[in-house]
């Protein structure tokens, strides 16, 4: 069920739908829009009759919302979100780079690639403090003193931190040292992760998870916003098919279809999307070519002694012709600006 207000309602109207909704047993969910406020309910293990709100001051209509993604969905929201990192701003009128190592391994090499990407215009840093790998013997990253360096970084560079959470331990240390948490595409439908995740403080970094269909990604989502946590990007990271040539295959027809159905912002992570260098930039333009709100992509200042993703990640060299040639892109094809 939605609830949209009159452009004249008033902030008691909206604080009356909201006490109605609590006191059926459910949860209300204000989404301010640009011409009108629209509230959305969850909880409601079924169809509810609209008469329960049509009398109300401010209530404009009550319509019943089609979609399972209930506060995903632009039926809710008309208004494209936008989601605020650290100076940045994901879902706006500029493209938005997140960059850095896949992993923090030592404060010298987290701050090399920190000022090589920042010289090159990223907006966003990003790297590792916890890792999840597929063999229980390979790095698992720096934990705790991972995200202080991190912080320092923010501290010296300017831009903010993008770094994942793996489990509930982990996304609480986080909430404390980052400006966005990431949930990898191993986690995507860890849903008590989720949860959690929905009752944190900062934004959060959700990526596609490795064989997740287009609803089951917008469903995810769904449990982030149903906890009140409404700062949410969505991630296309590639998806896992027969294809080997590259480490996954980047599903770029997904931005549009996210675009279409929710108000969320989407960026495309082009290195896990093909897993192999030469290939990162060409599917980074295509990226933006098709609309995607910003990139995440892996640099690291000598991929060659990397401690995971070597293979996939740019050098500082790579990462500043990829930045000149989407900046190009951006502004031909789709009117956009790189945000200074």
């Amino acid at each position: 069920m939605l609830i949209v207000m009159r452009a004249t309602a008033r902030e008691e109207d909206i604080a009356a739908v909201c006490a109605r909704i609590e006191s059926l047993g459910y949860r209300p969910h204000v989404m301010p829009g640009a011409t009108r406020t629209a509230i959305g309910i969850t909880g409601n293990p079924g169809a509810i009759d609209p008469v329960e709100f049509e009398d109300l001051p401010g209530v404009a209509e009550a319509i019943r919302v089609s979609k399972p993604y209930k506060l995903v969905s632009r039926e809710v929201k008309s208004d494209d979100t936008r989601v605020r990192i650290g100076r940045a701003e994901i879902g706006g009128p500029e493209l938005v780079v997140i960059a850095g190592p896949c992993a923090v391994e030592s404060r010298e090499q987290a701050f090399e690639a920190a000022r090589a990407v920042k010289r090159a215009g990223a907006h966003l840093f990003r790297g590792g403090a916890y890792k999840p790998r597929t063999s229980p013997y390979a790095f698992q990253g720096m934990g705790v003193e991972g995200l202080k360096i991190l912080a320092e970084i923010r501290e010296e560079t300017g831009m903010g931190i993008v770094t994942e959470a793996v489990d509930e331990a982990s996304l609480d240390a986080v909430e404390r040292y980052a400006d966005c948490i990431q949930i990898g595409a191993r986690n995507m439908q860890n849903f008590s992760l989720l949860k959690r995740a929905g009752r944190a403080r900062i934004p959060v970094l959700l990526k596609r998870g490795m064989s997740a269909t287009l609803e089951e990604f917008l469903m995810a989502a769904e449990y982030i916003l149903s906890e009140w946590n409404y700062q949410v990007v969505m991630c296309e990271r590639g998806v896992r098919t027969f294809a080997d040539h590259t480490r996954n295959t980047l599903d770029l027809s997904v931005v549009p279809f996210v675009k279409a159905l929710s108000h969320l912002p989407i960026i495309v992570d082009p290195s896990h999307g093909t897993g192999k260098r030469d290939k990162v930039i060409p599917l980074a333009r295509a990226a933006v070519a098709v609309g995607a709100d910003g990139l995440i992509v892996e640099v690291h200042p000598h991929p060659d002694r990397a401690m995971s993703d070597g293979p996939q990640s740019l050098t500082p060299a790579g990462f500043e012709q990829m930045m000149a040639e989407i900046s190009q892109i951006a502004e031909l094809v789709r009117s956009r600006s790189i945000a200074v």
